[in-house]
């Protein structure tokens, strides 16, 4: 994998662990869309809104066996998510297959596509609850 792609995961995971507003903000691009593992989907703002008004709290936030492929400007990640949070007061643990859609700043992501954005956005991510594995 890409060191800087490898990065990327790991400064993002410790966002997300941490609710970490300002380094979300500027890992995630301006048109980003997250898709949760029971279908509901969330632009940039309330994805991050979910951290500002506290209706998302972790105490840890894994991302594990992670692969990346690479497609010039283009990435797509696919790894695994594990959680222990709480939603709105609710228990939301859980062990996702995550697949996210990555694309190189500087490009369409920055907004003017004049080049001078640095490192990789999170376009989308989308998860899946992974079933317990059959006997």
């Amino acid at each position: 994998m890409d060191r800087d792609l490898a990065e990327f995961g790991r400064r993002w995971a410790k966002a997300e662990l941490n609710g970490d507003i300002d380094t979300l903000d500027r890992l995630l691009a301006d048109d980003f869309r997250g898709v949760g593992p029971r279908g509901f989907i969330l632009d940039k703002a309330r994805w991050l809104e979910r951290y500002a008004s506290g209706d998302l709290i972790h105490d840890s936030f894994d991302w594990t066996e992670v692969e990346v492929r690479r497609h010039g400007d283009a990435a797509v990640a696919i790894g695994v998510q594990c959680q222990q949070s709480i939603v709105d007061g609710r228990d939301a643990d859980g062990r996702f297959r995550a697949t996210q859609f990555l694309a190189k700043a500087g490009t369409a992501v920055d907004g003017d596509g004049d080049g001078d954005g640095d490192g990789w956005r999170l376009v989308g991510i989308h998860l899946s609850a992974m079933a317990e594995p059959l006997p």
